[in-house]
């Protein structure tokens, strides 16, 4: 038919789709002539006219003892490539520019590698998201025994999870309490709270809820980094910044008496920080649970 593109261009031009899109980078193979041939339906002539066209584009060259590869430098070699690099390069991606932007094409391009050759170590993005949380915890280092005091050991513990939150703004929200990831460096130190109350009468039931409310109010406070990171960078204004654009607005709601104790905390030179909002509400657990826990003696 007149006008019809030609079998070997259209090879050509998916070849060329794959280059530009990252999924074939430099100096990985391209189809053979045989494999066009099976999948595309083709002729093997037009196949060989496909691979011709492609290194007259200069998209393509020939590699002694590999076959035909797309042309410029060549990659990392694939042996190179481990789970461990994937995973603090994911890390890297989600710190900087939000879990939302991981994506394994943004990985691979980063590594420089072929998008599918991820898959071989991360079977998918659930797996992936997984080993970043493990791995993330594993820098969370404690003593190799709680101390004596209770109260020190979880305050310790809930202060380096916030720590932690804080190096990576995107592992509260992704992390579940009711379905929640078989991550061993969490579950270590999961197992280290727990441990903290072998001193007292607090069955293990106990300390298992402990430490779930304890890890509930760091991850709850930690929820709000990544959305205010977010906003930071959409609105391109501080904190500060923004509740400066919202005074006007702010002091019509307190006019005429109506807000007397949000006069007074205006007022009195409130200042909130999610910082303080932490060290706030872990002392007022740790007085909560030394109620319970003295109530148990």
């Amino acid at each position: 038919m007149a006008g019809e593109t030609p079998p070997y261009k259209r090879i050509v031009a998916d070849v060329r789709a794959r280059i530009e899109a990252g999924d074939l980078r430099p100096g990985d193979r391209i189809p053979s002539a045989r494999a066009i041939t099976k999948e595309w339906g083709v002729a093997i002539a037009t196949a060989i006219k496909a691979h011709a066209a492609l290194r007259e584009e200069g998209l393509t060259s020939a590699r002694p003892g590999v076959g035909t590869v797309v042309a410029g430098p060549a990659p990392r070699n694939e042996h190179e490539l481990t789970r461990d690099r994937i995973v603090s390069t994911a890390i890297k991606i989600a710190d900087s520019e939000g879990v939302a932007e991981l994506t394994m094409r943004r990985i691979a391009a980063t590594l420089g590698v072929a998008t599918m050759s991820l898959y071989r170590h991360v079977p998918s993005r659930d797996d992936l998201i997984h080993a970043m949380i493990d791995a993330a915890f594993g820098d969370i280092r404690v003593p190799p025994r709680p101390n004596a005091d209770w109260r020190r050991s979880l305050q310790l513990c809930a202060r380096l999870e916030w720590a932690l939150f804080q190096r990576h703004p995107w592992l509260g929200p992704t992390m579940s309490i009711t379905r929640p990831q078989l991550a061993p460096n969490a579950m270590r130190l999961s197992e280290w709270v727990m441990a903290a109350f072998d001193g007292t009468t607090l069955t293990m039931g106990e300390r298992m809820y402990i430490q779930i409310l304890f890890f509930s109010f760091v991850r709850g406070v930690a929820s709000a980094l990544e959305p205010e990171a977010a906003a930071i960078q959409e609105s391109g204004l501080t904190n500060d910044q923004w509740m400066e654009t919202q005074t006007a607005a702010f002091l019509r709601l307190m006019d005429g008496g109506r807000l007397p104790r949000f006069h007074e905390l205006t007022t009195g030179g409130f200042d909130f920080s999610l910082d303080q909002l932490f060290e706030f509400g872990l002392a007022r657990l740790l007085d909560g649970l030394q109620l319970f826990v003295d109530a148990r003696a």
